[in-house]
């Protein structure tokens, strides 16, 4: 009786995950696997559930690192404070060698550039290849000036990836109500993402969780809730495919090939949404589609989108 009662009071103690939550995504040898995060440098209980969730997900999906879309520290930025509000919840991760790579944010000094746990290598904007087919574009979206969109251009134009993903913090398609679309930077930015074929758009700022359907080809993500949360802020829209404002979250990838997977996943351990898309191969791009379109949901995900049960829709 003893040893039962000690087995509960373990399994009660564990994030959901470790308990036996359900693991969508196909988990290949060989693929790329990531998380992300947004909005995310708020220390509290979001801040601290999530992190943790992250650590327990990760004993089954080995994810080899993080995506920050931004707002990283909120408030001051002294040492102490990459420590309490970064280094301390996801002091776990960062020992098991997980990297982060972060974008800047409208709360966020650029001297986090210099943070050598955000892996920027002292650029506000920058890119990196964690294995062939793919490559990720770090956008600086506070300021999109000619020099960042020359340099993206050039970048683009050399990547010669399969998959090009861009992360940063501003989303170019939003239903939120507080911020909504950032119509400026899309103007500057969306026209290049289409002439070199962008197939993935990861942002933040939003203080939810949003996945758009397919724009001009496109597949856009925003995640802004893994340390702070608008609920009631998300208004459906018609480019909404599913969102949730009720409930911190991050988000885990999956890139096999063509296809890449995701899963969303709240501070409780509960899957928010799950799916995949896959790159319909290249086209000559045009001012409404891109080089390298994605089609969702082309091929069944492990597990159809939402919690069990529900259609996976707010």
């Amino acid at each position: 009786m003893r040893r039962l009662v000690v087995l509960v009071s373990l399994l009660v103690g564990l994030p959901l995950a470790a308990a036996g939550q359900d693991l969508r995504l196909p988990n290949k040898e060989g693929s790329v696997k990531f998380a992300v995060i947004g909005d995310s440098g708020q220390p509290g209980k979001g801040q601290n559930a999530i992190a943790s969730q992250m650590t327990a997900w990760r004993s089954r999906f080995p994810f080899e690192f993080v995506l920050m879309t931004g707002d990283n520290l909120y408030g001051s930025e002294r040492p102490g404070d990459y420590q309490k509000k970064f280094e301390i919840p996801y002091r776990p991760l960062l020992n098991a060698g997980v990297k982060f790579y972060a974008s800047l944010g409208n709360h966020d000094d650029a001297e986090q550039r210099l943070y050598k746990h955000f892996n920027m290598n002292g650029e506000k904007y920058y890119s990196f290849k964690p294995k062939g087919g793919v490559r990720f574009f770090a956008v600086d979206t506070n300021y999109v000036d000619d020099k960042q969109l020359q340099w993206l251009d050039k970048e683009l134009t050399a990547s010669g990836s399969d998959w090009k993903i861009a992360f940063f913090h501003h989303p170019l398609y939003s239903s939120g109500e507080t911020h909504g679309s950032a119509d400026l930077q899309r103007e500057l930015l969306e026209p290049v993402f289409l002439k070199h074929g962008v197939n993935v758009v990861i942002a933040g700022h939003e203080h939810f969780y949003e996945r758009l359907k397919p724009q001009k080809g496109i597949a856009y993500f925003t995640l802004g809730s893994s340390a702070k949360l608008r609920k009631g802020d998300l208004r459906k829209t018609a480019m909404t495919a599913y969102g949730n404002d009720s409930d911190y979250a991050f988000m885990l990838v999956e890139i096999a090939g063509d296809e890449m997977y995701y899963q969303a996943i709240s501070d409780k351990g509960v899957t928010l949404d799950a799916g995949s898309i896959r790159r319909a191969g290249n086209v000559e791009p045009t001012k409404n589609v891109t080089a390298q379109p994605v089609v969702p949901q082309a091929k069944p995900s492990p597990r159809q989108p939402g919690p069990a049960g529900t259609s996976g829709s707010k």
